[in-house]
């Protein structure tokens, strides 16, 4: 009988949240899970979260202080994937001046290893999120991405740069991504979707500004002072991040590093094979659509800087409009549509030749490429059979698909040493952006078949 309960009422609190359990951390269902043993153990050991405040059955679906939380995301999202967005500033910078003696995919290496650690240890500072340590996560990472700004500043040599800029900010970043995205579950149901792409769109915003910045003031203090400027704009964010983070609750029941069950289910399987082609190919234009206008005399040097910038304010845009949408017609449905465009984008890259078309390329680019970042969490919630493993198997697709991370800007900048150059490369790109989505179609059939008008 007792376990008729406990189904009743976890089916019951199911109910409460509407039915949307898209959660990126699995927060909201561990605090259920939480409640729930704490009445059938009474006499359970001490936790982390008995500092935290009392548990509700749903969060507050904003508030004051939720919307905190969202711009405490914003700014740890501009301080994580806003700086891997902007790499391509740095590509530009290092291929030119700083370390002329490496070729493309060489310095490639820097952003693509940074991205990959930002992805890889989310398998670890998951769980540690999960016991109520995520301000402490948020304070190491901040000094990790200010330390290894600063430290870079000093660089003189390509392996102080891959050590400063590539493994120590990548291992920052990584600290600050998954409290940026589970501290909003815990403060949001009906709009938790559109919350993640507000908060998102500070890596977009990031990628933004650290340009603009970085090319205003390194011509007139150098590149050391423009990268100790850069840390110190970063701290200020960071500890307001840090300042207005409040962990609501944290689960008993604490979640795996590992589901076996997980490598057996074909949906997620297959989309984890989307999120690696798509970080295979996604980056490259970021990364290189600088060097393309300026090697195809479309602007010259000081104007292609601002494509950067303008492929990424596109992407704000990519980052909020998906999501907003998703919550009324399912992240799947958004992926899909996204993915081909940004494949068809990729393909006319190359033909690419005028100021005003380079322009159009970029916002609509960074546009349809923005989903890409704010929709996996959402998709793999759904997919999920089992809403207390759904941190467990993001951290496992995030591991596997940052691979591409790993390999597709250096693969980028060795076919621009070849005779087909930005064509081989723009090829390259289209073709793993189709692939991806190829699979997404499989996912979505293999979950609810060839019908159209469903939310998935």
């Amino acid at each position: 009988m007792p376990q008729v309960h406990r189904t009743l009422s976890r089916q019951s609190a199911i109910q409460v949240l509407g039915g949307d359990m898209s959660i990126p951390n699995g927060n909201v269902v561990g605090e259920l899970e939480s409640e729930l043993y704490s009445k059938e153990h009474p006499s359970g050991e001490t936790r982390q979260d008995e500092k935290q405040e009392p548990l509700n059955i749903a969060p507050p679906d904003g508030g004051i202080i939720g919307w905190l939380q969202v711009s405490a995301g914003f700014f740890m999202f501009f301080n994580s994937w806003g700086l891997t967005n902007a790499f391509g500033t740095f590509e530009t910078y290092y291929t030119a001046s700083g370390l002329s003696n490496k070729n493309a995919s060489d310095i490639a290496w820097i952003g693509s290893i940074q991205a990959f650690l930002l992805v890889l240890i989310g398998v670890i500072t998951g769980p540690i999120f999960d016991r109520g340590y995520g301000k402490t996560l948020v304070a190491v990472g901040s000094f990790l991405v200010v330390f290894g700004m600063m430290m870079t500043s000093l660089c003189t040599q390509y392996w102080q740069v891959m050590l400063a800029q590539g493994v120590v900010c990548g291992l920052g970043e990584g600290l600050l991504f998954i409290p940026a995205i589970a501290i909003i579950p815990q403060y949001f149901t009906h709009k938790r979707a559109f919350a993640t792409g507000v908060a998102a769109s500070g890596s977009a915003l990031g990628g933004v500004l650290i340009p603009i910045i970085f090319h205003k003031v390194q011509p007139r203090v150098g590149f050391g002072w423009t990268m100790r400027i850069i840390a110190f704009i970063i701290l200020g964010m960071l500890a307001y991040a840090w300042a207005a983070m409040r962990v609501r609750s944290v689960p008993k029941v604490q979640r795996a590093l590992y589901d076996p069950t997980a490598i057996v289910d074909f949906k997620f399987m297959v989309f984890t094979a989307v999120c690696f082609f798509v970080f295979v190919g996604v980056f490259i234009p970021f990364y290189y659509v600088q060097s393309f206008a300026v090697d195809k005399n479309i602007f010259d040097e000081y104007a292609a800087f601002y494509m950067l910038s303008v492929m990424c304010a596109g992407s704000v845009f990519g980052r909020i409009l998906p999501n907003f949408v998703a919550d009324k017609v399912g992240p799947l449905n958004m992926m899909v549509p996204f993915t081909i465009c940004t494949a068809i984008m990729a393909f006319v890259w190359p033909a690419v030749n005028s100021p005003g078309g380079c322009i159009v390329f970029c916002i609509l680019y960074g546009f349809f490429s923005g989903a890409f970042i704010s929709l996996p969490p959402p998709i793999l919630a759904t997919l999920c059979p089992d809403m207390r493993l759904v941190g467990t198997r993001m951290g496992m697709s995030f591991a596997i698909a940052g691979f591409g991370l790993l390999i597709g800007t250096p693969v980028a900048g060795a076919l621009l040493n070849t005779p087909a150059q930005y064509t081989a490369m723009a090829v390259f790109c289209g073709a793993c952006a189709t692939v991806a989505a190829v699979l997404a179609v499989v996912v979505r059939v293999a979950k609810v078949g060839w019908k159209v008008w469903v939310k998935v």
